[in-house]
């Protein structure tokens, strides 16, 4: 009995000095890859040899915006247009489509149409446990028809970034577009186009682990020359219902008289 006792005892011992910060069965003292994932299959080594959970994800986001101005004559319109976006995610690297389909009444005209489509490409980094920094490049295409046979691709670069701390975080971004459409000079009309300098930057919070919310200052050239800069405050809620279903909200209220008084917009997601 009493060589029983001592064997549970340096049984005992033996497990509190068993350590596996990741849980991979590989101790952590011959784990070569301390940070594999619990759903991740590892050879002696501790190292991934595969994934169980499949890195490719995708999200469906449909929605609806609102605003009240038309920056082509900076005259008070009333514009609603129903948004779809398609996100592919792998790893760091991201992809993104985004289209929109809009309806405006003015008291001089009433329009409707497909605005210029969104393709981005994004990769994703954490410099530092607290800093994330995100790249990306994508294309305007013409798909607006301006009725001036005047749409060309745009080209737009972006860089943003957010540090955390704890539950709050400071983001910023900026962005380059460099405009190719052709400038008009006729009896009737005459618009000269630019290249467009935009950024932003603003503090968000989780209250929950579900829901974040922020708010940020905006600011962006017009695309057309001579147009003064559109400036706006807005807020932004994220709330995730499940591991799939996720909403988001925002509103943006006009800083400058060349942008929208008041916008805002709903838009529902999925993500598996």
């Amino acid at each position: 009995m009493k060589n029983i006792f001592i064997l549970l005892i340096l049984l005992t011992l033996s497990l509190f000095a068993y350590d596996d910060y990741d849980m991979d069965g590989v101790e952590d003292k011959n784990d070569k890859c301390p940070n594999s994932l619990i759903t991740d299959l590892v050879d002696v080594n501790g190292c991934t040899t595969k994934a169980l959970v499949s890195p490719h994800h995708y999200d469906v986001i449909v929605g609806s915006s609102y605003s009240q101005v038309n920056y082509d004559t900076l005259e008070k319109t009333d514009t609603v247009s129903g948004t779809l976006q398609l996100d592919y995610y792998y790893k760091n690297i991201s992809l993104q489509l985004a289209t929109s389909y809009f309806n405006s009444d003015a008291s001089s005209y009433s329009t409707k149409g497909m605005n210029d489509t969104f393709v981005a490409g994004y990769y994703a980094y954490k410099p530092s446990q607290n800093l994330s920094v995100r790249v990306g490049a994508g294309l305007l295409l013409p798909t607006y028809d301006s009725g001036l046979d005047n749409n060309n691709i745009d080209y737009v670069a972006t860089a943003n970034l957010s540090y955390a701390m704890k539950s709050f975080n400071i983001f910023g971004g900026y962005s380059y577009t460099f405009v190719n459409d052709d400038d008009i000079d006729t009896l009737d009309t005459y618009v000269k186009y630019q290249n467009v300098n935009s950024f932003y930057g603003g503090v968000g919070f989780y209250p929950t682990v579900k829901l974040y919310m922020s708010a940020a200052y905006n600011s962006g050239d017009s695309i057309y020359e001579g147009v003064q800069t559109i400036q706006s405050a807005s807020l932004y809620a994220y709330y995730s219902f499940d591991a799939h279903w996720f909403s988001t909200l925002s509103y943006a209220y006009g800083l400058s008289d060349s942008a929208s008084d008041h916008a805002a917009s709903i838009r529902l997601g999925y993500y598996f």
